[in-house]
Formats: C-alpha cells, structure tokens, sequence
C-alpha cells in the first residue's frame, strides 16, 4: 500500500491507477489528511492506496519471507476470484504443511488473513491451500453433508458434525441451504464449533374458519 497526494481525490486516485497499471475502479483508498486551501488554492488530499495487484505481491513476499525463516522450500500460485485470493502451495513435503487433520494449515490460515487484513485495514477474503488438500476436503464435505442430509430427511432425527473451521461450516451449509425439512446451525464456541443438522417438519395447514 503507498500514500498518494494529489490536488484532489480525483487526480490522486488517476496518478495511482496510471503508476499501478489499473483502472481507478479498481483502486481502494484509504483518506489520510485533507488540507483546504484559500479559495481552493493550496488545497491537496492524501491518501493510502493500493489495488489486487499489492495484495498477491504482499501474499507472495509474505509467505516466502516466512518459509524461508523455517527453511521450507516451495512453490506459491495465487488466484483472484471475485475479490476472494486463493493461495496454493506446493512444497517437498505438504504433509507437514498440512498437519493432523489439517490443523496445521488451518493455523497458518489464521495467521496470513490477520497480516493481510492488518496491512490492508479490511477484512479480505484470503484461503492458503496445500496442494490442492483444501478442494478436496471441501468435495468430500459436500458428499458427506448430502448423504447427511438424506439420513436426517428419512430418519427425522438430527444430527451433530465434529467440530470444523468456519471455512468448512460454510461448506456444509451452503449444500444444505436449499433441501427440504432440513436446517443447518453452527453452536458451540471457538474450537468446539460445529453444524447441526436438524430436521424441521413441514408446518400443518391452517384449518379453514367456520
């Protein structure tokens, strides 16, 4: 993120999209001091800016300076999707990346999306992914929340999933989201969320007044 100033927010913002090669829509900015001139003259604005292009190289400078410090060698491919940044990572052993259960990437989930968003001062939708271990566990989570799903439909009886993190809860409950007599719930705090699958009967028909 670099700090721009210019005689106006416009020209700020133009003189940022021409020196990062995007357009201004693209640009997000953050307003960092404001002078008023008199009678206009003297008048300039600065602000923050940055666009998805300083996000990637952030993400690739960042993690590289990490797995070098634990001297992990790799190869990082990052992919913008509708303002979402999925990073995948390839190194000689992706099972210590990935750790038990995945418990390992998950933490180094945690701790990418807290320096981008503190770098970047929003909340920015990042996913580290191993190999492509997460695509994967999300496949198999679906299949398994259908056949759930199917189990509590017939059965009327709910069901209670291991706990997961919220990336995987949102797996279960966007598959779910649509069928009928079946709702989904997150309960439980910090480690020990997880989705609830219930089963909710169909409302009886109000019986016609006399």
């Amino acid at each position: 993120m670099q700090n721009y100033t210019g005689k106006t927010l416009e020209d700020l913002l133009k003189t940022a999209a021409a020196d990062k090669g995007c357009e201004v829509e693209d640009l997000t900015y953050f307003i960092t001091e404001e002078k008023k001139g008199l009678l206009g003259i003297g008048s300039s604005v600065s602000a923050d800016v940055y666009c998805p292009d300083d996000i990637k190289e952030f993400l690739f400078d960042y993690l590289g300076n990490f797995f070098m410090g634990i001297d992990v060698d790799l190869e990082a491919a990052i992919e913008e999707k509708n303002g979402s940044y999925i990073v995948n990572l390839n190194a000689e052993n992706n099972a210590v990346l990935i750790g038990r259960m995945g418990k390992t990437l998950q933490a180094l989930n945690t701790v990418v999306r807290g320096a981008v968003n503190a770098e970047f001062r929003k909340r920015i939708d990042v996913m580290i992914d191993v190999n492509r271990y997460k695509d994967e566990r999300y496949h198999k989570l679906q299949s398994m929340a259908r056949r759930i799903g199917k189990q509590v439909q017939r059965s009327k009886v709910d069901v209670e999933l291991d706990p997961m993190p919220n990336d995987e809860r949102k797996v279960i409950h966007k598959a779910l989201n649509d069928w009928h007599n079946i709702k989904t719930e997150s309960e439980g705090e910090g480690s020990e969320r997880h989705v609830c699958v219930r089963y909710v009967p169909d409302e009886e028909p109000e019986e016609a007044a006399e």
